[in-house]
Order: structure tokens, then C-alpha cells, then sequence
């Protein structure tokens, strides 16, 4: 595989658009003025194993929305955060334990808007050494990482179906072993995918 932070470094410089939850449904038709609340969420890229590895968290199933998903660690920017790398960082730091001062930022991925109105932006960094994950056990039952290579190859991903308030809703996976990786985090990480093989 080539060097991950060149390759991820050259994928955050290209230009290009945001992405949404609405993306492979254009019939949705969004209000003209919505208020969308600021987040940001934390990409990890772990280097000190073998291959490079992305960390991803299983949510607790016992959660108000999005239970038992696929995730990134992040989460809404709150009042005293600087930025969203801020955000990502004090989220990760909350969510599994990572140390803010591990992770070395590469930069951002353009926003994506989600269902329930926020706008995300992907904040993409690399982890030289390894960290004990803890997971915080009111909202995360599992952190677990796969081969970056698997979610940065666009043909490993599938577009699939499901109803949502009465309408056929289209949207990304990219399944890996016994986690089914679909959604918001799916969609983000096909836009790394599509800009890492330009």
C-alpha cells in the first residue's frame, strides 16, 4: 500500500464538494434556510501496527438516536470548543479515550449534512503509536478498527435500501467482517475513498 499519509494528505488537497444523507435520494427536497448545528468528528488512522488501520466506534445500543450504528468518535461542537478539530478531539478523548495530544491533524474532508440537521465535518488525523481504548459505556460499546485499504477502495462499497418514514431511502455501506459500516459514516468515508483513487 503507498505511504498512508501522502496518500491521505493528496486526498484532503483536492477540491470538491460536500456531501449529505441526501445524496442518492435527489427527490428529497430540503428547506430553503434550515438551520444546521455544527459537529465534528475524528477520522483516526492508526500507523503503528502492520498495515494502517481506521478506529471506528459500535454505539451503544441503549442510545436515543442512532443505536448500535457504525460510527466515528465526535459529536456537536459545544460553546467552549475553538473549532471542530477541537470538537473531534474532546469528543474522541470522551468517547474512547484518546489522548488529544496523539493525534496528528492532516486536515478536513468537506462537511457532510445528516438527517437529523447537522453539518459534520470529517477532521482526518494519523496515530503514530497505539493508545488503550476506553470506551465510554453510556455511549459506546465497542471500538474496533479495520484496514484503511478496505474503506479506501471504492468497489468494496454498495449502494443499499431501506424504508424511513414511509419512503425508500438509498445509501452507502461498506460492510467489514460483522460490522455493517452504512450511512453517514459510509458516505464520508466514500468521499475519502473517490478522492484518494482521483
Amino acid at each position: 500500500m503507498p505511504d498512508p499519509i501522502s496518500q491521505l494528505t493528496a486526498a484532503l488537497s483536492r477540491p470538491g464538494d460536500g456531501s449529505s444523507d441526501f445524496d442518492l435520494n435527489p427527490e428529497t427536497v430540503l428547506p430553503a434556510g434550515r438551520k444546521l448545528r455544527p459537529a465534528g468528528v475524528l477520522v483516526p488512522v492508526l500507523l503503528s501496527g502492520e498495515t494502517p488501520r481506521l478506529i471506528l466506534t459500535k454505539r451503544s445500543s441503549a442510545l436515543k438516536h442512532h443505536p448500535g450504528q457504525i460510527a466515528f468518535p465526535g459529536g456537536k461542537q459545544d460553546e467552549g470548543d475553538a473549532d471542530v478539530t477541537a470538537t473531534a478531539l474532546r469528543e474522541a478523548q470522551e468517547e474512547i479515550g484518546l489522548p488529544p495530544d496523539l493525534p496528528r491533524i492532516l486536515g478536513h474532508l468537506p462537511t457532510h449534512e445528516t438527517v437529523t440537521s447537522f453539518t459534520v465535518t470529517p477532521v482526518v488525523a494519523v496515530l503514530e503509536n497505539g493508545f488503550d481504548p476506553i470506551p465510554e459505556p453510556g455511549e459506546v460499546e465497542e471500538v474496533f478498527s479495520v484496514p484503511l485499504a478496505h474503506v479506501l477502495n471504492p468497489a468494496n462499497y454498495v449502494v443499499e435500501s431501506r424504508r424511513w418514514r414511509g419512503q425508500r431511502r438509498y445509501y452507502f455501506a461498506v460492510p467489514y467482517g460483522p460490522y455493517y459500516i452504512w450511512g453517514a459514516t459510509a458516505r464520508m468515508l466514500r468521499g475519502l475513498a473517490a478522492r484518494v483513487s482521483e
